[in-house]
């Protein structure tokens, strides 16, 4: 809740400080209809928020702003003085509860109702000051050139205020006649000025006309919500990555050449350079890492409705939901997501009159888990539905003609998973607005491995399903194994690395056989087929190499791809 409220403010400040822009704009160009329809969006997005955390007195105050509003964007209303007087004194009194909102956590009871119904009187076509207009009081203000806003307040000041409080400030005004008997008279006639506007900073008793919020409560003390954070353009956050990368790859080769050199005093600064970048680097990267709960949130209303829709009932729980991405990433698998879960709703979990008679409790469960391992971001959606018919799987793509039918026979389980997978697959019987197109999972399988992902899916019948998705946690910045063949120097990225073998010169030829001609290396059971990268890559080692030393030792990289 402290999270949503931080964010609330900051949203509601900025929308504030464009608020007043647009109002000044508009008090140029009364019929700027874009302007108008800026103002009349920021003012309903304040009333939506601050309605959805129950602020009530915030919300009526918008409400009524948004009223007046919307017959100005209609043009029903033309703005005017009193208008702009009272959209003011609107956007002063929201300023003022958002402050005690950040102090106190709730904005303090005072009494909006004379704003209010100044707001609803405009709104009718009526005159602003019509019920209430002590114009002496107004009369009496030094400033009457200000704005209908301040006269207002000004002008219920008086009448409101004790009269120990308004007895010292009538002398301040009237005051001519004291000015004969001073020694002094220049000061004194320049003082008048200063001590008129002495009644407005000083409203403390006056509470019962709401027209505007108490200026200590504004004034909020320390450092606001608003400006401990800042909006920077993508644009710019991806330039400072690029910087940061280029820095990088420049800290190591200095770091290379400091392995060549004997100064002491060198090799420390080379070091303090190291250790700069790299928390630069850490730093800049984590300007661009979101948790997944950002486009997690959307989930539970997709699998509320879509639950309904098919007449199931379904739990969604999440786990992780903290679990940073970089904001590319989290762009590039929403849409996948929002289809897996779908999928598993539709198609997994079954209505509650098939699982009651399978044992199974009414309600379906569908698990959302992630978490980082190995320099990657795991994500797994499982469901306790009745899981994947294999037999009917392969039937399915030999009807689409996807597969043939002795294909079809020698499939292991897992391949007879990755069926799903080919593009027009789809076990549905019939087309709904759901699924039975046969355009998802190949969609989801090629978006997650546009950004260098993997998609694995387990499935038991009568049990449910797991989908496991390997995602990398940024596109900037890829870990990678340096490996030199045939003379030359390679990248490999950690993400299709799996595992390390070194084998001593006498493990050569027991552990490596041939099928063939084709050598194969067998771990731990599993045969492997070798691929020699010098010579796949028709690579010439024109640098001086002892054939011994190719000998000596076989360095293998288990690599998994697709």
């Amino acid at each position: 809740m402290e999270e949503i409220l931080t964010e609330f403010l900051i949203e509601s400040h900025e929308n504030l400080d464009r608020l007043e822009r647009d109002l000044v704009a508009i008090e140029k160009d009364p019929r700027d209809g874009e302007t108008l329809s800026s103002i009349f969006r920021t003012i309903h997005t304040l009333k939506g928020s601050s309605g959805f955390l129950g602020f009530g007195q915030l919300e009526a105050i918008a409400h009524v702003g948004e009223n007046l509003l919307s017959k100005m964007r209609d043009g029903l209303l033309l703005s005017n003085s009193d208008i702009t007087g009272a959209r003011r004194a609107t956007v002063d009194a929201v300023r003022g509860m958002l402050g005690e909102i950040e102090a106190s956590g709730s904005p303090a009871e005072h009494d909006y109702s004379e704003l209010i119904a100044r707001l609803e009187r405009l709104k009718d076509g009526e005159s602003a000051g019509a019920p209430s207009q002590p114009a002496p009081a107004s009369g009496e203000t030094v400033s009457g050139g200000t704005q209908p806003v301040a006269g207002s307040a000004a002008s219920a000041a008086p009448a409101s205020a004790p009269a120990p409080v308004t007895a010292p400030a009538k002398p301040a005004v009237t005051s001519a006649a004291v000015a004969p008997v001073s020694p002094t008279p220049a000061p004194i006639q320049a003082t008048p000025a200063a001590p008129a506007e002495a009644p407005k900073p000083a409203p403390a008793p006056r509470a019962a006309p709401g027209a505007d919020p108490p200026p200590e409560v504004s004034e909020h003390k320390g450092p606001s919500a608003s400006d401990s954070n800042i909006r920077v353009d993508v644009g710019l956050l991806d330039k400072l990555v690029n910087l940061v990368g280029e820095l990088v790859l420049a800290r190591n080769q200095v770091l290379q050449f400091t392995n060549q050199q004997n100064d002491s005093a060198f090799q420390a600064t080379s070091q303090r350079l190291n250790l700069i970048t790299t928390e630069l680097q850490g730093s800049v990267m984590k300007t661009r890492m979101q948790p997944i709960g950002n486009i997690w949130g959307k989930l539970p209303r997709v699998v509320r409705d879509l639950a309904s829709s098919c007449g199931k009932q379904v739990r969604l729980e999440m786990e992780g939901k903290e679990t940073e991405l970089d904001k590319t990433i989290i762009e590039a698998i929403k849409d996948p997501l929002t289809h897996i879960v779908r999928n598993s709703v539709d198609h997994g979990i079954e209505d509650p009159a098939t699982r009651v008679s399978k044992g199974k409790p009414e309600e379906g469960c569908l698990k959302m888990r992630a978490y980082h391992e190995g320099g990657q971001v795991n994500i797994e959606i499982s469901d306790d539905g009745g899981g994947l018919d294999l037999e009917r799987v392969k039937q399915k793509a030999v009807q689409k003609m996807l597969i043939s039918a002795e294909q079809a026979s020698i499939l292991t389980d897992h391949q007879a998973i990755q069926l799903i997978f080919m593009p027009g697959f789809s076990t549905a019987e019939k087309i709904t607005n759901v699924s039975g197109r046969g355009v998802g999972m190949d969609v989801v399988k090629t978006n997650i491995e546009k950004i260098g992902g993997m998609v694995d899916m387990q499935s038991v019948k009568g049990a449910g399903t797991t989908l496991k998705i390997k995602i990398p946690l940024t596109l900037a910045i890829i870990p990678a194994l340096i490996v030199t063949s045939g003379g030359e120097r390679f990248a490999i990225p950690q993400v299709s690395l799996l595992e390390l073998v070194r084998l001593e010169q006498s493990q050569n030829d027991s552990q490596i056989e041939y099928i063939h001609g084709a050598p194969i290396y067998r771990l731990r059971g599993q045969l492997l087929p070798l691929v020699y990268l010098n010579k796949q890559l028709k690579l010439n080692d024109s640098r001086e190499r002892l054939e011994a030393d190719v000998q000596d030792e076989t360095n293998i990289v288990v690599l998994q791809a697709d």
